[in-house]
C-alpha cells in the first residue's frame, strides 16, 4: 500500500483508488469524485433534475459511495456505479414529490436549439421526450440499468419500460439526425 500511496493519484486506476478509499483514504476518494462528479451531475440533469437538485443528489450519491466503497468490485466503470446510486436517489426523490407521470407540453419541441450544421443538443432533445421516456432512456443508457431494474425502480411492467426506451430512442434519433441524413445508414437499421 505504501508504494501505491507514493504514486500521484492521477496515475492510479479507479479500482486502486476505490480500494484505498475503502480503507479510509479520503484523498483517494476525492480523486474519484473529481473524475466522475461531472458525469453523475450530467446524468441527473438528463433524467430531469434541476441543477441544484442534481448537485445535491450527486453529493449524496458520492457520500453513499464513500461509505460503501468496499462493495465496489470493479464490476463496470466506477462512474457508472455511482451513477446508478444517484439515479436511484433521484427516483426516490421523484416518488416523494409524486410527479412521475407529468408529460412535457408540446411547445417544448419548439424550443429545440439547432446549430448551424443542423444538429440538436442531446440534453435539449431529451427534454422534448415525455418524462417516462426520458427517465427510462436515461436510466438504461446513462445509468446502465437493465430494463428489469428500471421496471422495479419505477414500479412499471417490463413491457412498458421497453416501450418507453424504444419510443424515446426513436424520438431522439429523429430529432438528432439532420433532415437530409439517411437514418438507415447512420443508425445501421435494416
Amino acid at each position: 500500500m505504501a508504494g501505491a500511496q507514493s504514486r500521484p493519484l492521477t496515475d492510479m486506476h479507479d479500482v486502486e483508488l476505490a480500494g484505498l478509499a475503502a480503507l479510509g483514504g479520503r484523498r483517494e476518494f476525492g480523486e474519484l469524485v473529481r473524475r466522475h462528479s461531472s458525469m453523475v451531475r450530467g446524468l441527473l440533469r438528463r433524467m430531469g433534475a434541476q441543477p441544484a437538485l442534481a448537485d445535491d443528489l450527486a453529493q449524496d450519491a458520492f457520500m453513499i459511495a464513500y461509505e460503501k466503497c468496499g462493495a465496489y468490485r470493479n464490476e463496470g466503470h466506477f462512474g457508472a456505479w455511482v451513477g446508478r446510486i444517484a439515479a436511484r436517489l433521484y427516483l426516490r426523490q421523484m416518488r416523494k414529490e409524486a410527479r412521475y407521470v407529468e408529460a412535457l407540453p408540446d411547445d417544448v419541441l419548439e424550443t429545440l436549439e439547432i446549430d448551424s450544421i443542423g444538429r440538436v443538443d442531446l440534453d435539449t432533445a431529451l427534454k422534448a421526450l415525455s418524462e417516462p421516456e426520458r427517465l427510462c432512456v436515461s436510466l438504461c443508457h446513462g445509468a446502465g440499468l437493465t430494463h428489469e431494474e428500471i421496471g422495479v425502480s419505477l414500479d412499471l411492467p417490463l413491457g412498458t419500460v421497453k416501450s418507453h426506451v424504444k419510443r424515446g430512442l426513436d424520438k431522439l434519433r429523429a430529432r438528432l439526425l439532420p433532415a437530409h441524413e439517411d437514418s438507415r445508414r447512420v443508425w445501421n437499421v435494416g
